[in-house]
């Protein structure tokens, strides 16, 4: 505060404004304290100090302060120092014309028209903890003391290169223990050098829209999909055309855009499709790849949740059908450790991995590195994977709770038939003519969090249901969240 304070003056003091010099300092601090950049409470620089940063005599700035003390905007404590006011004087004359005054409308500004559209149906949520937000892992359960000692020993002796700007897609080391790690978990097909470290999936979105697609080159985006997808999609200006999610038994190409030029890129979820929850048919991922090597297009696939499966076999990775596979592989550890830390990762194919990396680090700057150091170790010392066999057993207990209260409550009709055994959250079909934005908004009121379905879809005639995340509620949370839900339900069947 005392440099802070000091450059404070030096920026608003006019030394030829004629006025006694001891005044103008006067005028500069009590003016600072007024607008607020000099808060209450906070420390005043000793006089001896701010008389040398500001090239003063001190007796100047001992008559500053006196008379700002006198004035009551400043008090002084023996043996501590001089520090602003509470309240100054001032507050106590303008609190009546301050409460009456009306607040100032901002001023007008003209943006984007995409970014109007954006702003205007944002789908960011401002809380995201609690029953029964979906896509949330439940933090608290993170290997906090672990993790905290590998970064305390790291930041002990942090070597030069983990504190600048990075390049190369991330650190080496994590880009090993990612790459060993997906081929064993996953079955992808990889080495470290295809690895590119992103700060989450967004990101990942974004470059590979800005290396492999010109605006107005078509995409295709699963209907319905994640909303990520959608609102990076929006702001490059891409053409999107809705990849229907395939359902019960049809042909691999069923829902497939028909005519117009062929797609650059294909967001997928195949391991655990977000938001219902199914699992893309071999059949169909074949096809896609088939598709996507005759029109010299690409496949994004997004392995949302691939780790949380509670049943039946583990779903290998689409990347890792064929050798050399057109496909971008995207995963994150936001959903396995917590968000917070905004880690994730690309896979990519070996043509693109070195112009992504060089573009990677011009777009965005690389850093972070002591994390990535840290959870590298993390991962190469088994406690990643420790983590996520305990979360599995902890997060299948509260899906079969929910999933029971749904059945007892609602009725097995309830439950989106298209859901597999994993993930974080589960679909809550609603009757026709249900208004599930509606719904959730009521059970937000109420402390509940969720997500309509239809706002998953572009278009209008959108199946309707709430997601609902148990991943973050505790178990003893789960009912009464669930009955505060129902009573939401009955209101909305009632009006």
């Amino acid at each position: 505060m005392k440099s802070i304070c000091a450059d404070l003056v030096l920026q608003r003091l006019a030394p030829d404004a004629g006025a006694a010099l001891n005044r103008q300092l006067y005028d500069c601090l009590r003016e600072a304290i007024l607008d607020g950049s000099l808060p209450p409470s906070s420390p005043l620089p000793a006089s001896r100090d701010l008389a040398r940063e500001i090239a003063m005599s001190r007796n100047t700035v001992l008559h500053a302060y006196a008379q700002l003390q006198a004035e009551g905007y400043v008090h002084s404590r023996v043996g501590s120092g001089t520090f602003v006011a509470a309240t100054t004087p001032e507050s106590q004359l303008s609190a009546g014309r301050a409460r009456a005054a009306a607040p100032e409308a901002p001023a007008a500004v003209r943006l984007a028209r995409r970014a109007q559209a954006l702003v205007a149906d944002a789908a960011a949520a401002p809380r995201q903890w609690g029953a029964f937000m979906p896509g949330v892992p439940d933090v608290t359960q993170f290997p906090h003391r672990t993790f905290g000692r590998i970064v305390s020993r790291l930041w002990r002796a942090p070597t030069p290169d983990l504190l600048t700007y990075s390049h190369g897609g991330g650190h080496p080391a994590l880009r090993e223990a990612i790459a060993e790690h997906l081929r064993v978990a996953r079955a992808v097909r990889c080495n470290a050098d295809q690895v590119l470290v992103t700060e989450g999936v967004h990101q990942a979105i974004d470059l590979s829209l800005r290396m492999l697609a010109d605006p107005r080159d078509t995409v295709w985006v699963e209907e319905p999909g994640y909303w990520g997808f959608h609102k990076v999609l929006q702001m490059d200006g891409t053409r999107v055309r809705a990849l229907k999610v395939e359902t019960g038994d049809d042909s691999p190409e069923a829902g497939w855009p028909r005519g117009g030029t062929p797609p650059r890129l294909i967001f997928v979820t195949p391991s655990h499709q977000y938001p219902l929850g199914s699992v893309m048919s071999l059949a169909r991922r074949r096809a896609l790849l088939d598709h996507a090597r005759a029109s010299g297009g690409w496949i994004f696939e997004d392995d949302y949740d691939s780790e949380f499966r509670f049943a039946g076999r583990p779903i290998p990775s689409m990347q890792g059908l064929e050798p050399d596979s057109p496909v971008i592989y995207v995963g994150t550890f936001s959903k396995t450790l917590f968000p917070g830390l905004r880690v994730g990762y690309m896979v990519l194919p070996r043509a693109l991995a070195a112009p992504f990396r060089t573009a990677h680090a011009d777009l965005y700057r690389e850093g972070h590195a002591l994390t990535q150091v840290a959870l590298a170790e993390l991962i190469d010392q088994g406690h990643y994977a420790a983590h996520i066999r305990r979360m599995r057993v902890l997060y299948a207990r509260r899906r079969a709770l929910l999933a029971g209260l749904i059945a007892t409550h609602l009725g097995p009709a309830y439950l989106h038939p298209q859901a597999s055994n994993a993930g974080l959250h589960l679909v809550l079909q609603l009757p026709e003519g249900c208004d599930d934005v509606a719904v959730s908004q009521d059970a937000e009121a109420h402390g509940v969090l969720t997500r309509p379905l239809s706002r998953y879809y572009r278009r209008k005639s959108a199946q309707r249901g709430l997601l609902l995340g148990y991943a973050c509620v505790q178990e003893a949370d789960i009912e009464p969240a669930f009955e505060v839900l129902l009573g939401c339900l009955k209101r909305a069947r009632a009006a």
